[in-house]
């Protein structure tokens, strides 16, 4: 693996010599009580020193020009690929690393320290490959897993609908069988990576209504009939700008009489659903480690902001009001660190709770996480509503987190669910 090189942490991160971006991450405070690497093996924190030193030298340098440009960083995340980071948990035998689901929460909450939008991209991409890997045929797992492991080519996950999101079972999007090929047609919304991505796994209805009618499919890029949508920009009123996650591009994916072969299914017919919500599992804990590295970059700004700023004669470090907010914030973080971290082994091991479990830490960690970074840009004043400062951005980046992948609201049915039933 490549991470298992000799590698250093990097020196703290800046935006050129803009004074809001300085020390911007802040010491990492190794001793502290939110310290990430506690509780982890020393191969752990050896890749987990990989993942910030390269947040810390590829990422955060670049983190608001993304934002502001709109600009889908692709050699950086192909930089992160030669670390093994574009297949974390995929099998080794077609180019993954092999990781768990634990040590890929590490090395995402590392990542996220230096672009939130970015490092949630390729857990969408890293989610897409798991996915052929783990239910594609032998074939399909040769055709894709390699050059999407090394980030060659990107993925984009295909469930969302105009008509159907959180309601994913009443998807429309229809491939009918034609011989040896699907014929698809529909579209899907909010697609990360829309347009720019090569390999599309798609879900679509190729039997009756409800989940059981649902099959999954890979599309490649280039296929006709496959159109995109325009990118969501603020130049239209018919398609918005995004909040944050900026350095990805979204857009509508379209299916026109687009011929898939029947060979490039995922599983078998009336799987897909099963396949979606197994691979949305590892996709809560994705994002919610993204919401980690953004609370926990959060909680060191406000520290340092709080150590320099004067007011009323003092800093404001020694303001009693201030000191709790941020032991609030340093406790909330280390407690959705642990829920997480809890989630990720129970979905290694295959634990029967592993879903209201995975559910429980996407709820509380993104909620949390939210809150921290707010609380962060409160702390800076009028300062923190500046885009000079790294701050805003990870308010704007992680907001999005207590939405997709199962709203924070469908979280707390499947939760329910698991204890009524039981």
């Amino acid at each position: 693996m490549a991470w298992r090189s000799s590698w250093r942490l990097g020196a703290p991160l800046r935006r050129g010599s803009s004074p809001g971006w300085k020390q911007a991450w802040g010491r990492r405070s190794i001793a502290s009580c939110i310290d990430p690497s506690v509780g982890l093996t020393e191969e752990q924190k050896e890749f987990q020193k990989v993942a910030f030193d390269f947040a810390a030298k590829e990422m955060a340098p670049h983190m608001a020009e993304w934002d502001e440009k709109e600009i889908f960083p692709m050699d950086t995340m192909r930089k992160a690929a030669q670390l093994g980071f574009g297949g974390i948990y995929v099998r080794p035998d077609v180019g993954g690393s092999g990781l768990s689901r634990l040590d890929t929460s590490i090395i995402f909450e590392a990542l996220s320290t230096g672009c939130v939008s970015t490092t949630a991209y390729i857990s969408i991409h890293n989610m897409c490959a798991w996915m052929i890997d783990t239910f594609g045929t032998e074939e399909l797992r040769r055709k894709f897993c390699p050059p999407l492991c090394s980030m060659d080519r990107f993925a984009s996950y295909c469930l969302t609908e105009p008509g159907s999101g959180s309601d994913a079972a009443s998807l429309i999007t229809s491939a009918k069988k034609k011989g040896d090929t699907y014929i698809l047609n529909g579209s899907k919304a909010f697609i990360s990576g829309g347009g720019d991505a090569d390999v599309y796994i798609v879900m679509c209805r190729t039997g009756g209504p409800g989940p059981k009618g649902i099959s999954c499919l890979v599309l490649e890029k280039g296929t006709p009939g496959l159109n995109f949508g325009k990118k969501e920009k603020k130049a239209s009123s018919l398609f918005l700008r995004q909040v944050g996650w900026n350095s990805q591009p979204t857009r509508a994916v379209i299916f026109e009489d687009c011929a898939v072969p029947v060979s490039n299914r995922l599983g078998e017919e009336g799987q897909g659903f099963n396949i979606a919500m197994k691979g949305l599992n590892g996709g809560r804990i994705n994002i919610a480690s993204c919401s980690l590295g953004a609370a926990h970059a959060s909680v060191l700004l406000a520290r340092d902001h709080l150590k320099i700023r004067k007011q009323f004669g003092e800093l404001l470090a020694k303001n009693q009001y201030l000191q709790f907010r941020l032991a609030e914030m340093a406790t909330s973080l280390v407690a959705a660190r642990l829920m997480v971290r809890n989630a990720a082994v129970a979905l290694q091991e295959g634990r029967e709770d592993a879903v209201a479990l995975c559910s429980m830490a996407k709820l509380f960690a993104t909620d949390e996480c939210f809150a921290i970074c707010n609380q962060a840009l409160q702390m800076h004043g009028g300062y923190g509503y500046l885009k000079d400062y790294a701050v805003q951005q990870f308010v704007r980046d992680i907001r999005v987190h207590q939405i997709l992948e199962g709203t924070n609201e469908v979280m707390r049915m499947l939760v329910a669910r698991n204890l009524l039933e039981a």
